[in-house]
């Protein structure tokens, strides 16, 4: 199985045209409505959203401008449990000396 690379910080803000945004919008909504994963990319990066994050608005105003924002947050996937303890087995069954058969 392919080793994912790690992922360092990152704040992207992108503008697109209208009606590409408008696209991203639509997907986004089937996605949601379907329980079904996002993916897009953003500034050449791909991004998985899973059908469980957490969808929030944001709105902020300041002195010269005001903001919405449509958060959607979910916590970074973490290596699986029986996937690590697999591979340390691995490991460890590559260390030891095996016997030939019937010897011991």
């Amino acid at each position: 199985m392919a080793e994912r690379k790690k992922r360092g910080k990152r704040d992207v803000e992108r503008n697109y045209p209208r009606s590409q945004f408008v696209a991203k919008l639509r997907r986004l909504a089937d996605c949601l409505e379907q329980g079904r994963r996002f993916q897009i990319q953003i500034a050449g990066e791909r991004v998985a959203i899973p059908s469980g994050a957490t969808i929030n608005l944001e709105h902020e105003r300041g002195g010269s401008e005001e903001e919405v924002e449509f958060q959607l947050k979910w916590p970074l996937a973490r290596e699986e449990p029986a996937r690590s303890a697999r591979r340390a087995g691995a490991r460890a069954g590559a260390r030891r000396t095996r016997r030939p058969r019937g010897t011991r």
